[in-house]
C-alpha cells in the first residue's frame, strides 16, 4: 500500500491495462462489512474477475475478493459477495446507457482509502482482442529498446 496526497492505494487491477482500452473513469463509494474495512486495511484485495453489474437501478460490484480477516471471530463476510456501490441515479442511468449502446464493460481498476472512506475507480472499458494485446507489446519493447539505445550515446 502507497500513500498519495490523503490517498492510501490499497490495490490494483494490473491486468486491466493489458485486458482492456480503458476509455473513462469514475470514482464511487462502496458498502462494506467491518470485517472486509479490516481486510482491506491490510491490503487483501483481487480484482481477478471484477466487473460491474446492474439490478432493479442499483450498481453491485462483482467477482472481486476480499480476503477473509483472520481475527474476525464468528462475524465472517462472503470474500465473494456482490458489493453495493454507492453512485448517483444519474450516473447510474449515463452507465448503463453507455454499455447498453456500446457493448462496453465497466471494470474495477483500483482500490484506495479517500478521507477514511473506501473508494473505487471504476473504468468504461472496451475488450482487447488478443493480437492487440501483442501489437502493444511489440510496441513497448521497440520504445524500450530505442530508450536503451539513445541512452548509450549520451
Amino acid at each position: 500500500m502507497t500513500k498519495k496526497g490523503g490517498i492510501k492505494i490499497i490495490g490494483q487491477n494490473k491486468k486491466a491495462r493489458r485486458e482492456y482500452e480503458l476509455l473513462d473513469f469514475i470514482e464511487a463509494g462502496i458498502v462494506l462489512t467491518g470485517s472486509e474495512v479490516k481486510s482491506l486495511r491490510a491490503g487483501r484485495v483481487g480484482f481477478k474477475d471484477g466487473h460491474v453489474r446492474f439490478e432493479r437501478g442499483e450498481a453491485y460490484l462483482v467477482g472481486v475478493h476480499i480476503a477473509p480477516y483472520e481475527n474476525a471471530g464468528y462475524a465472517q463476510h462472503d470474500p465473494e459477495r456482490p458489493r453495493k456501490l454507492l453512485l448517483h441515479k444519474r450516473e447510474i442511468k449515463n452507465l448503463m446507457g453507455k454499455i447498453e449502446q456500446k457493448g462496453l464493460t465497466i471494470i474495477p481498476v483500483k482500490m484506495y482509502f479517500k478521507n477514511g472512506k473506501v473508494k473505487v475507480e471504476l473504468a468504461l472499458a472496451k475488450g482487447r482482442k488478443l493480437y492487440d494485446q501483442r501489437e502493444e507489446l511489440k510496441k513497448r519493447a521497440i520504445a524500450r529498446d530505442t530508450a536503451r539505445e539513445l541512452a548509450k550515446y549520451k
